[in-house]
């Protein structure tokens, strides 16, 4: 039991450790060349009339929170109520 476990260790161990290399790699090798298209405020070609640090209404937020909640419950809820119709449609349930 102990040796199942041991290696799933191992493996989350060496998966990690992988991960920590690669991360740390492609953050050490990567070409950092700045040019002007980089550097540049928007790609839309012009500067920003004010700040972008614009606090946002809670408003806005609760209303995407409700719209993922609900969309969710939908998206769950339908297998339910088709097999729930075909159950009763046959007279199974």
């Amino acid at each position: 039991m102990c040796g199942g476990f041991f290696s799933l260790f191992v493996h989350f161990l060496f998966s990690f450790g992988l991960a920590c290399i690669i991360f740390f790699l492609s953050y050490i090798l990567v070409l950092r060349i700045a040019d002007i298209e980089k550097l540049s405020a928007y790609e839309c070609g012009f500067s920003p009339f004010e700040t972008t640090h614009t606090n946002f209404e809670v408003r806005y937020f609760l209303v995407a929170l409700l719209f993922i909640l609900f969309d969710l419950e939908v998206s769950f809820l339908f297998p339910w109520v088709c097999w729930a119709f075909i159950m009763i449609f046959f007279r199974i349930l």
